[in-house]
């Protein structure tokens, strides 16, 4: 039997309850048991073809979503570096219209975002009625990289490190998504979950390949030593935030192709499930339609229909001659 989204739901999405383990997720799985008969390149070219079919539904999925007007989509992806939330996005709006989507790549927060609460600088980036929007890394950076170095925590030092302190940005979050999906905004949250073995390879391919020495950062090194602390950030923030309006997906990273393939099901499903569609024109309309039609015919511009039609008629008229 093919993978279906309840499978996809059932093996992926994370549960409002109960405790997180990430090493419960794994980071190479591949398929099901059908498709792992598959040798390793039959299984990405099916992924591919997956991923090809799903964008174009995406793109579909999107232009009822700007044309409607009604909901906005925000996709958050969080990950370890290296998972590859860059190519992601790349691979997975391949086919979106870019006026109806918005990216943002949080990096140090400046001096004047730094002088707000941790979520001021994320609510402008928020995306409008009938866009996609995605943070690419998001609000979480402030339950885990400062969880992992606490020393950049900017708030008054009695107020660092508490076990109440991370309770109550967990909260904080959970808050501010809340009032986003009660204002009919989709939230989408992705953990690519790619494993140490996996990063290093990435790592090394980048140190190995001249092309993609932009891609290294000393930093990412430095914090991959900050290993088994990042993991358990993570489980902390999963657990704690992944709600019934806003749940947590955990995304095997180590195959991109099945982390893209996924992904893009995933939102294309959401998207779907919110029913939004092109509006109704009014019968008002409809005849006012009729009346702008009747002028361009006057104008003597011909209906595509028909012109599609006569080629048609010429065609079959050429086939009897012959």
């Amino acid at each position: 039997m093919p993978l279906t989204f309840k499978d996809v739901r059932r093996l992926f999405q994370v549960p409002t309850k109960g405790r997180v383990r990430l090493r419960d997720y794994d980071p190479g799985w591949a398929a099901d048991k059908e498709l792992q008969e598959l040798t390793k390149d039959e299984l990405k070219a099916r992924a591919k073809e997956f991923l090809a079919h799903t964008v174009t539904d995406l793109a579909d999925a999107q232009e009822r979503l700007y044309a409607s007007d009604t909901h906005s989509v925000l996709i958050v992806l969080q990950a370890s570096d290296a998972a590859g939330k860059d190519g992601t996005i790349k691979h997975v709006m391949t086919g979106v219209n870019p006026q109806g989507c918005q990216v943002f790549a949080f990096k140090k927060p400046s001096s004047e975002e730094l002088d707000h609460n941790f979520l001021w600088r994320y609510m402008r980036a928020l995306p409008e009625r009938g866009r996609i929007g995605i943070f690419n890394r998001s609000y979480y950076e402030d339950v885990l990289v400062v969880r992992v170095h606490p020393e950049l925590v900017n708030l008054p030092s009695g107020k660092k490190g508490r076990k109440e302190f991370w309770e109550d940005r967990y909260d904080d979050i959970n808050q501010f998504e809340r009032h986003l999906t009660r204002n009919g905004t989709l939230v989408l949250k992705f953990f690519l979950n790619v494993s140490k073995k996996e990063q290093g390879k990435r790592f090394m391919e980048r140190l190995e390949n001249p092309e993609k020495f932009w891609k290294f950062s000393f930093g990412d090194l430095d914090e991959r030593k900050h290993w088994d602390e990042y993991q358990d950030a993570f489980e902390n923030m999963i657990q704690h935030t992944s709600t019934e309006w806003a749940p947590w997906w955990v995304v095997p990273a180590d195959h991109k192709y099945v982390t893209r393939a996924l992904v893009a099901g995933i939102i294309t499903r959401a998207i779907d499930d919110l029913g939004v569609a092109f509006p109704e024109v009014s019968e008002e309309k409809r005849q006012r339609f009729g009346a702008a039609k009747a002028d361009l015919l006057a104008d003597g511009v011909k209906p595509k229909g028909k012109k599609k039609k006569k080629k048609d008629a010429e065609v079959a008229t050429e086939e009897e001659e012959r």
